[in-house]
């Protein structure tokens, strides 16, 4: 739905999206304001797919624009990996129509993806490897201060679930992070939202979506199966998802096992002193190293 579509919703219809618009535009000020993800004077790319997360994150961040107290430049740039069928009008015409500066990157990926990855294997982690080199290059190239993903609330809890379950590791998807070399911040501004609201107001602002036909339908891979577990969930206990996020934002490292991340051997010498042990990182351990 084009902005003058918007305005084609009944009473009742706009009340229900101006809602849904308020609560994302503070969700994402707010965990922008938490993280610092944006600072006066930064060009921010916003990495547009063509699906629903990354549309809602640019017509957010266009919309707090207006009226946010620093000044920042925004660029939507798309991959064009050269699938068959791909409309590769559809976003050209619509950011043009908002008046959007963009920049399609045209490179085929596709092809390598095919033929590296066997015939019925997942290829979405080759095929996110290669779409990151080719953004953080434009980036580098064009004065790019921020890299914005669409990544929301769910993305991060399904992500911690894969590396408990699968991975063997205690981590998830931080809203913010440094680049493996050091040159690229990478944001993700929707890290509070939830995406059944984000899907909400795609569907009414009724963006030209384009689905992500490489793989065909991957239904059965795993992130889809923790998706599911977690509507279940939500469904049979409402709030467990909530306070599940909220317990990625209050680690007690002292409570659980890993002696990179807390001095066990010292607490030795707390004994009988009626100090208690410090929460933090044990001095001299490079947190940008993790």
């Amino acid at each position: 739905m084009t902005d003058s579509a918007t305005r084609e919703l009944s009473e009742k219809q706009r009340y229900e999206f101006n809602k849904l618009q308020k609560r994302l535009r503070r969700l994402t000020g707010e965990a922008i304001a938490d993280f610092g993800m944006i600072e006066a004077g930064d060009k921010v790319m916003v990495c547009l797919s063509g699906g629903k997360d990354s549309y809602t994150l640019l017509d957010i961040l266009l919309s707090l624009r207006l009226n946010a107290p620093i000044d920042f430049d925004i660029v939507a740039v798309n991959l064009d990996q050269k699938q068959p069928g791909f409309p590769e009008t559809v976003l050209p015409a619509y950011l043009t129509q908002r008046g959007i500066p963009f920049h399609i990157i045209e490179q085929d990926t596709y092809s390598i993806v095919k033929r590296v990855v066997p015939e019925g294997k997942t290829t979405c982690g080759l095929c996110s490897r290669l779409r990151r080199g080719l953004l953080y290059r434009y980036a580098a190239e064009h004065g790019v201060t921020k890299i914005a993903l669409g990544h929301h609330r769910d993305d991060i809890l399904e992500t911690f679930f894969l590396n408990l379950f699968y991975g063997g590791t205690l981590k998830a998807m931080p809203p913010k992070l440094l680049s493996d070399n050091r040159e690229h911040v990478v944001i993700r501004p929707l890290a509070y939202c939830r995406e059944k609201d984000i899907d909400a107001y795609a569907r009414i602002r009724a963006f030209p979506l384009i689905p992500c036909n490489l793989c065909g339908s991957q239904q059965n891979l795993q992130r889809q199966a923790m998706k599911g577990m977690l509507q279940e969930w939500e469904g049979r206990h409402p709030g467990r998802v909530e306070t599940i996020f909220t317990a990625l934002q209050n680690v007690a490292p002292s409570q659980l096992a890993d002696r990179k991340l807390f001095d066990f051997a010292a607490l030795e010498l707390l004994r009988g002193s009626g100090e208690k042990p410090v929460e933090q990182r044990p001095e001299g351990l490079d947190i940008l190293s993790q």
